[in-house]
């Protein structure tokens, strides 16, 4: 593609695919329903798309929709120059809006297009205390979402500075052009019939959880280089995968795209080392080759080729911090790890491999939990936490088992694909 050319037909049909996008996001991932309000946060990058993602929401009903945009280089300014002292400071304010946003019926939508290196250089501690604080002030919105009180869902937009991280030996605008293309793909956009699609979809994935919560397996046995983990899971347990419904009636799918089925392991029933398969992006910080070590549910031993002063912090953030919220299995056949790319960004890399999630479980992943008071759900084994931070953990190389209660294990992955039951 020539930098300084595009062709009308190429135009065309990215602006057909951008409005899929739009369209999807709305009607798939939102659900909305006719007077619902929707938040909606995004990159300026981003404006296009949300400009798509408005009209349909508005022609879908939506009775307001209310964009907070950020600015990359404007964050960049502030650990640049703001003074030590700030960095413990966060918008509460506007977190607390959010909340009541929520609690009043809206949706969420995010739109992510992150720069995956953007505080690589800066101070790792003011990188820690920064999101430490937007964590706490985020925690009275973060509790409606990952309770499913509110539908909600995520989805991407290519951005100069990731798309030059994925494809770094072409030009920006070809970079940015060849990563809409994988996420047009990866989110069924560049589909004749992407609703259609995702109904399919949809259902090949409650075909799966059904049978996962049939099993009932007690723990997941994960074995391949550098991995040798034994993830119990919350008593109770459900397995989740595609779309649901959230406490208000609403049915969404939380993430575009979504390869996934994951459950809530047990907070105290996680032994053995694990090794990551890919990269984590965390806050602008590239995490690489992390290898932890479990004892009765919490991680004891951590170390990472980069980024490793950072995991650490993360992991100081609160007692959940070390310990699992999440495990999901996702096959290697999925069609974000056949792309071949590396996404550098966990809504896409979580669904190209198997992953769990420290801090922060889903209460939708115990039977019953909508209902259950915080003490209720950590009887049952779920973990609390200010984060919920994914990572992989699956490749082609890696074996899953289910194991029942009584210890006998049965294969469920064997090379990263699902064995057939």
């Amino acid at each position: 593609m020539n930098d300084q050319f595009r062709s009308p037909a190429a135009d065309t049909l990215h602006a057909a695919r951008l409005d899929r996008l739009a369209e999807i996001a709305v009607r798939v991932g939102l659900g909305l329903k006719a007077g619902q309000e929707v938040v909606i946060t995004a990159p300026i990058e981003a404006l296009p798309l949300v400009r798509r993602i408005t009209e349909h929401a508005y022609k879908a009903g939506s009775s307001l929709v209310t964009t907070l945009f950020s600015d990359e280089e404007s964050t960049l300014l502030r650990f640049q120059h703001a003074k030590d002292d700030t960095f413990d400071n966060a918008t509460g304010w506007l977190y607390d809006g959010m909340a009541a946003a929520y609690k009043s019926g809206a949706a969420r939508l995010a739109i992510v297009g992150d720069d995956p290196s953007l505080l690589a250089k800066q101070d790792t501690d003011k990188v820690s205390r920064a999101n430490r604080a937007r964590s706490k002030a985020y925690r009275p919105a973060l509790d409606l979402i990952v309770g499913f009180d509110i539908n909600w869902t995520i989805v991407s937009a290519a951005t100069p500075a990731w798309a030059k991280a994925v494809f770094p030996e072409v030009s920006e605008a070809v970079a940015v052009a060849k990563l809409w293309d994988a996420i047009f793909a990866a989110s069924r956009a560049d589909l004749d019939d992407p609703i259609g699609a995702w109904n399919t979809h949809n259902a090949n994935l409650h075909a799966r959880t059904k049978l996962l919560n049939a099993k009932s397996y007690a723990t997941l046995h994960f074995r391949g280089p550098g991995t040798d983990l034994r993830v119990g899971l919350a008593d109770d347990h459900e397995w989740n995968g595609g779309s649901s419904r959230a406490k208000n009636g609403v049915v969404c799918n939380a993430n575009i795209p979504t390869e996934e089925v994951f459950t809530t392991p047990h907070k105290d029933r996680v032994d053995g080392f694990v090794r990551s398969t890919k990269p984590l992006s965390y806050q602008g910080t590239l995490i690489q080759d992390i290898e932890v070590k479990f004892e009765n549910g919490r991680i004891v031993e951590s170390r990472a080729r980069t980024g490793e002063a950072v995991l650490n912090k993360v992991l100081e953030t609160d007692e959940g911090s070390r310990r699992l919220g999440e495990v999901a299995l996702v096959p290697n056949s999925s069609p974000i790890s056949q792309s071949g790319l590396l996404f550098l960004n966990t809504l896409f890399d979580e669904n190209a491999s198997s992953h769990i999630a420290l801090g922060q479980a889903y209460s939708k992943c115990i039977r019953n939990g909508g209902s259950m008071s915080e003490q209720e759900l950590a009887a049952k084994g779920a973990n609390t936490s200010l984060i919920h931070i994914d990572w992989m953990i699956g490749s082609s190389e890696v074996d899953v088992d289910g194991v029942t209660a009584e210890g006998e294990a049965e294969p469920l992955m064997r090379r990263g694909e699902w064995v057939t039951q």
